[in-house]
């Protein structure tokens, strides 16, 4: 018979994965009193959630165990489905794609999408579209859902992308594409923005939605040869503090479960270690925290694993800790996960993910289960090694991409509204702020403004220990 605990686990992670909602910030309320609803009331706000009436409503034990405004959960068995289903919960990202409409930002410009291809990408695109630009979605072999490819053809816009291909096949379909001819292109990874500069393809101007993207593209500019503005989306507020932390940390941590418990191994089997203690890091530890993981980091980064530490988790070496342990790559960086680490580990998976994070051959892995191959002697490993949110899940939470895409659009605007130089530049505070307002105001949420004497305060440049004593009073800059 299945424990309590497990049963509450499964009834949230069913949640996230038949809707791709978000937990944390979100309402919910439990019904009944048996040891599972107290184990929901438990977890729910462990993971971020809010108890009271209304909302989603858990049922344990009821015919419809799961409530959405006190009608089952909506059916999402079509790629059709899940689409407009996104589009239904981006409110955010549709605001913003309204002012580019209503002002004719993007009017006839041509901008290249070059990103994970699934229902919310789709929305970003038609988006897009629908605001006057010539849109053309590019996905890599591995990142397509190609029944979502088809959406988007149906809804008229071209989609390069088959799972099909790899080695120099793949690389000629991403330099087709860029032949296309772009003005600006939305990447992740980097990968289309550097193709196009080893390949000399113009490209007027890009945005990057990534750590890793963003970490050879710093390198290109420190070197000279990032030759157009690029926006670093990645370093926004509501991109790093959101969309790494609860976005990934929930779809991560959830896949991962699910994987597992197709396989009869719970979650809490064995303890856990996290590689690289970022915000994808920290949202995959806080995750399985709520959980009841024993969590352990490994770091190379000394303030990154101090702030661990001071999280409560133990770290240390990762020779030192993978023994027996799930081993999570938080990292973004090639070469993460070793052979040794593969050897001694019990379970490997990457959180995030960039090529070559596992260092294994994928063409000698058994199959052991769905999603979860042995390696020889060795771990488990979870998707081949690849981003597990992405190829056992179906990526982010809407509501996370909605304010990640709503700062991709408002890096659109200042591309096309500013005159950039070549290199890198910050997505400004004050949009980002904008964001944040118009995803409270989706909410129904309100916040406090600083008052007249708070702002005359913040903008006196003299210390206020000295001002009533030199019988002034303080003035605005």
């Amino acid at each position: 018979m299945t424990d309590p605990r497990t049963t509450a686990e499964r009834l949230v992670r069913r949640f996230a994965r038949e809707t791709n909602l978000l937990v944390a910030g979100r309402t919910f309320s439990v019904e009944g009193t048996d040891a599972v609803a107290d184990e929901l009331r438990r977890l729910l706000p462990a993971l971020g959630a809010h108890l009271s009436v209304g909302g989603v409503t858990f049922a344990p034990g009821q015919a419809d165990e799961i409530l959405a405004d006190g009608a089952p959960l909506p059916a999402r068995t079509t790629a059709t489905a899940r689409v407009d289903n996104a589009g239904a919960h981006m409110p955010v990202s549709t605001l913003t794609a309204g002012r580019l409409r209503k002002h004719g930002i993007v009017r006839g410009i041509r901008i290249g999408i070059a990103m994970v291809l699934e229902p919310k990408t789709a929305q970003l695109a038609l988006l897009l579209r629908d605001a006057g630009a010539e849109v053309v979605v590019y996905a890599h072999p591995d990142e397509i859902d190609v029944e979502v490819a088809d959406v988007l053809r149906d809804r008229g816009i071209p989609v390069d992308g088959d799972p099909a291909l790899s080695g120099a096949e793949e690389r000629a379909a991403a330099v087709a594409f860029l032949h296309r001819g772009f003005d600006l292109l939305l990447d992740d990874g980097s990968h289309l923005i550097r193709l196009a500069h080893e390949e000399g393809i113009p490209v007027k101007g890009a945005a990057e939605e990534t750590t890793s993207g963003l970490t050879p593209l710093r390198l290109m500019q420190q070197s000279g040869l990032l030759s157009i503005p690029v926006i670093a989306v990645n370093d926004a507020g509501l991109k790093t503090s959101f969309d790494n932390r609860y976005g990934t940390g929930q779809s991560c941590v959830f896949a991962i479960a699910d994987v597992l418990d197709g396989a009869g191994i719970g979650l809490r089997d064995q303890p856990a270690v996290v590689l690289g203690y970022g915000p994808v890091g920290e949202g995959v530890a806080a995750h399985l925290r709520a959980f009841g993981v024993e969590i352990a980091v490994a770091e190379t980064d000394p303030v990154r694993a101090l702030r661990a530490a001071h999280d409560g988790h133990r770290i240390g070496p990762l020779a030192e800790l993978a023994d027996g342990a799930l081993v999570i790559s938080a990292t973004g960086a090639p070469h993460t996960v070793d052979t040794a680490t593969l050897t001694a580990a019990k379970i490997v998976a990457v959180a995030g993910g960039v090529p070559g994070e596992v260092d294994v051959d994928v063409s000698a892995l058994e199959p052991v289960g769905v999603h979860l191959d042995r390696v020889a002697d060795g771990a488990l490993l979870i998707a081949q090694g690849g981003c597990v949110n992405l190829a056992a899940a179906e990526g982010n939470p809407i509501e996370i991409m909605d304010l990640s895409f709503a700062v991709q659009l408002g890096a659109v605007e200042q591309l096309l509204t500013r005159d950039l130089p070549a290199g890198l530049h910050p997505f400004p505070p004050e949009a980002d702020q904008a964001i944040a307002r118009a995803a409270l105001d989706a909410r129904g949420d309100t916040i406090d403004t600083p008052s007249r004497e708070q702002r005359d305060a913040q903008s006196e440049w003299r210390s206020r220990r000295y001002l009533a004593a030199a019988g002034e009073q303080e003035t605005s800059a």
